[in-house]
């Protein structure tokens, strides 16, 4: 069980083929709007967690007092019509539109795609598709033409900072995502309160049934959903537990929250991993039960999958 709580969040791409110019981020030329953004004054709050439901191995805990100076922050993750206009307006190629392919979940993959594909070794589930991108999410045959307002995904830490770039924002640090993210409540499990369905009521898009096979889509959703699905946090944000993993600015450590680094914490200053948080519509309490505010898991810079995306800040100091 615990094998599967650390491989079933994402794919990665390992030490495939690399592609060396993926560093040749755009100039920025959008004016940077605030619209969509909101504004967090900052402060101190309790991150992590100590308690059972919490991964240890993943660096969760201590629970530490963690001061981030305001901010802003977008209320949505960055949608596929967000994406289109950067990329409308500078040409940009996505990482996994150089390598050629890239990971999609198995129950997606048509079957006029299964035979281009390859299984990742210990996760089954996970499909590496020829021409799958952020434009075919699924590959070849897949549209976003009716997901405008879904979450953009198949892009990596790269291709975000290439956005945030364009559009005068940033990647937020854990910190601020997880200060973001618990909406001003403090050391609840969700964004919401300690109850996963208040009132029998869903308030996140993740998996239920049996994963990684049967989803009842009890909540609506068998994939992403659209960035304003389901009631926002104290903090106006949407879909913080669920729908897509998001790329944070950090380099992923385990032993990085034991340094008490508590003044606006960047992480490590190298790393093989960046972080993600959020969870995905693939998170399920018996895999991967990282929906939670103070859960964390990482991927490497280059890689893509069909349930990573991000959103982007910008400070104000």
């Amino acid at each position: 069980m615990a094998e599967h709580k650390k491989t079933c969040c994402t794919a990665s791409r390992g030490t495939e083929g690399k592609i060396k110019d993926h560093h040749d981020i755009q100039p920025v030329i959008k004016s940077g709007s605030n619209k969509g953004m909101t504004e967090l004054k900052g402060g101190v709050f309790k991150m992590g967690t100590d308690t059972k439901d919490g991964f240890p191995e993943d660096g969760e805990g201590p629970v530490r007092e963690v001061n981030v100076a305001p901010f802003l922050i977008d209320q949505t993750t960055v949608t596929n019509e967000d994406f289109a206009e950067f990329v409308k307006s500078t040409g940009y190629k996505t990482e996994t539109e150089k390598f050629g392919w890239s990971f999609v979940f198995h129950l997606f993959v048509s079957p006029a795609n299964k035979k281009k594909t390859r299984s990742v070794p210990q996760t089954p589930w996970w499909k590496a598709v020829e021409h799958a991108d952020w434009k075919h999410p699924e590959g070849p045959g897949s549209s976003i033409s009716d997901r405008m307002d879904h979450p953009v995904v198949q892009v990596s830490w790269n291709d975000a900072m290439a956005y945030c770039k364009w559009a005068g924002k940033r990647l937020p640090t854990e910190a601020e995502w997880e200060f973001a993210a618990r909406g001003g409540l403090e050391q609840k499990i969700f964004p919401w309160g300690n109850e996963l369905t208040p009132n029998n009521e869903h308030r996140c898009n993740i998996w239920q049934g049996e994963f990684p096979n049967v989803n009842t889509e009890d909540d609506g959703y068998a994939g992403t959903a659209p960035v304003r699905s389901f009631k926002p946090n104290g903090y106006n944000l949407y879909n913080v537990s669920g729908n897509v993993w998001e790329w944070c600015h950090d380099w992923f450590s385990a032993s990085y929250p034991l340094l008490s680094i508590n003044d606006n914490p960047q992480g490590p200053g190298r790393g093989d991993a960046k972080s993600i948080r959020g969870g995905s519509y693939l998170c399920h309490h018996s895999y991967c039960n990282r929906y939670r505010v103070a859960a964390r898991t990482a991927n490497t810079p280059d890689s893509s999958t069909g349930n990573m995306g991000f959103r982007c800040v910008k400070g104000l100091d």
